[in-house]
């Protein structure tokens, strides 16, 4: 987080500058990741090892531990999310689809903390319905995760094509809210209304 407020002093400087340099900086913490990775000495607590193919060797690569975040952990979503904000950077001339997906972003961006707890309470509402639905077992969703290793739930959870669609629903339900609050944070100048 200290990072990342540091970070905002380059979104003080010129477009192109900043560009330029949230690809270089971007691409050098991705290849760190990719170098690091690979040496498999020092970063992350767990070995990959090569697969049965191509793709689970490469998702053998990628399984880095994200509670607590290892150091490949976080110079695996840092990097790519740096270069993300350079690619998201307004161009003069591009394509009205281009805008698009760029404000769809960006709205989540200016309400991340809003964002973060909204979505908290809207999977667990997703995740009870869907087991409702579906006719799985519910009460399990309300209990700390230290009863679910003393009492681990039978016949929970949802395969990953539907866990996807949860997702994407999720994120497309909070969009308008998250919409309405970036409108109410660009209108009013409340101290509060920053660190949300």
């Amino acid at each position: 987080m200290a990072v990342g407020y540091a970070f905002g002093a380059l979104y003080q400087k010129d477009a192109q500058w900043r560009k330029r340099w949230l690809l270089i900086i971007g691409g050098i913490v991705t290849w760190l990741f990719i170098f690091i990775r690979a040496v498999d000495k020092y970063g992350e607590p767990l070995h990959w090892r090569r697969q049965k193919n191509l793709v689970f060797t490469i998702l053998s690569f990628i399984n880095t531990t994200k509670y607590p975040p290892s150091l490949d952990y976080l110079l695996m979503t840092i990097g790519p999310a740096i270069v993300a904000l350079a690619l998201f950077e307004m161009r003069a001339g591009s394509p009205p689809g281009g805008s698009i997906v760029r404000n769809f972003f960006v709205t989540f961006g200016r309400v991340p903390m809003f964002f973060y707890i909204l979505q908290w309470f809207t999977s667990h509402t997703i995740a009870v319905v869907l087991h409702l639905i579906f006719g799985k077992p519910v009460h399990w969703l309300f209990q700390t995760p230290i009863d679910w290793f003393t009492h681990p739930p039978v016949g929970n959870g949802f395969n990953l094509i539907v866990v996807y669609l949860s997702w994407i629903g999720g994120v497309l339900l909070l969009y308008p809210l998250c919409k309405w609050f970036a409108g109410v944070k660009a209108r009013r100048r409340d101290w509060w209304l920053s660190y949300l």
